[in-house]
């Protein structure tokens, strides 16, 4: 998709502040009187087979971007793309799902649009707002800054050992409960460090998403392998054969990784592709990491931008 949007033009429009140029999580818009709106859309096929789950999933991983910016989310739209043949009852439990998520949060879904396809694809188009002093992006990272994980690793993992048949039960259920966790409590625990640049964690994995942010930031960063956490289960199922090709894919294209010391499984594992995964922080140096809302798995340095090192 980077490939891709070398060719969109972002807008010259002033109050446009936060745009896809920069890759972060959401885009910042300036109205007339001063707000900040921060939208965002994403969708995706089922990774679960419960659809209750899916919809809780899908919603919880699309108003993660507006809680990465600093933001609440407010209002969304839902988007569902079903095959025809589909059971109604099915498509009902993903609405269900995604609506039972979005109210936990405050979220109201005031309305949507549905389509036919091959595959079924759900998610949100949301809306939030974000006061000026509060907004994180993917930018302002600075060398020594500590980088905060909050939540574990291996939804990619586990979710195509589940399509394998190789994933016991209480694992999968671990790692719905995680992806179905939105991001909420986790950003206003890290609102008092006052974060320097976030990220959620999804598609492009731990890897990909630090990679970003310490381009964005002009700096180079450092992982603890031995500091990453997993989800139950998720290594054994690595080490097993389950990784997906998304993960692969992302490993493959990380030219920007030096894992030379680094054990080849955890590797993969900071590569693997997340659905609705945890905010990645880089608060400032002084933070205590006991009272951060989830492990520090590294920090920013001095070095080539977006250079990333695992040992």
């Amino acid at each position: 998709m980077a490939q891709v949007l070398r060719h969109v033009t972002a807008p010259a429009d002033p109050s446009v502040l936060v745009s896809s140029a920069t890759m972060d999580d959401g885009a910042v818009v300036r109205l007339d009187d001063g707000t900040l709106l921060v939208q965002t859309v994403d969708l995706f096929g089922p990774p679960v087979d419960d659809a209750r789950d899916y919809g809780m999933i899908a919603a919880a991983n699309a108003v993660s971007d507006v809680y990465a910016m600093g933001g609440e989310p407010r209002f969304a739209l839902a988007i569902l793309a079903v095959p025809a043949d589909l059971d109604h009852d099915v498509a009902v439990r993903i609405l269900q799902g995604g609506q039972e998520l979005a109210a936990s949060v405050g979220v109201a879904i005031v309305g949507g649009h549905t389509v036919t396809a091959p595959e079924p694809l759900y998610g949100l188009a949301v809306t939030g707002v974000v006061r000026p002093d509060a907004l994180w992006t993917n930018a302002g990272g600075r060398p020594g800054d500590l980088l905060c994980l909050t939540k574990p690793l291996g939804t990619g993992i586990v979710c195509n050992a589940l399509r394998k048949d190789l994933a016991d039960a209480a694992v999968v259920a671990a790692a719905v409960a995680s992806m179905a966790a939105p991001n909420r409590d986790a950003a206003r625990a890290l609102r008092p460090f006052a974060p320097h640049a976030v990220v959620d964690v999804t598609g492009f994995g731990l890897v990909g998403h630090l990679h970003a942010m310490a381009r964005q930031s002009g700096c180079a960063a450092e992982l603890d392998q031995a500091a990453l956490p997993a989800l139950p289960g998720a290594l054994e199922l690595l080490r097993a054969g389950a990784v997906p090709g998304g993960t692969r894919r992302n490993r493959e294209a990380a030219a920007y990784l030096d894992a030379a010391a680094a054990d080849p499984d955890l590797a993969l594992l900071g590569c693997d592709a997340q659905t609705s995964g945890g905010l990645l922080a880089a608060v400032p140096a002084e933070a205590d990491p006991a009272l951060l809302p989830g492990p520090v798995v590294g920090r920013l340095a001095a070095g080539a931008a977006g250079a990333v090192r695992l040992a």
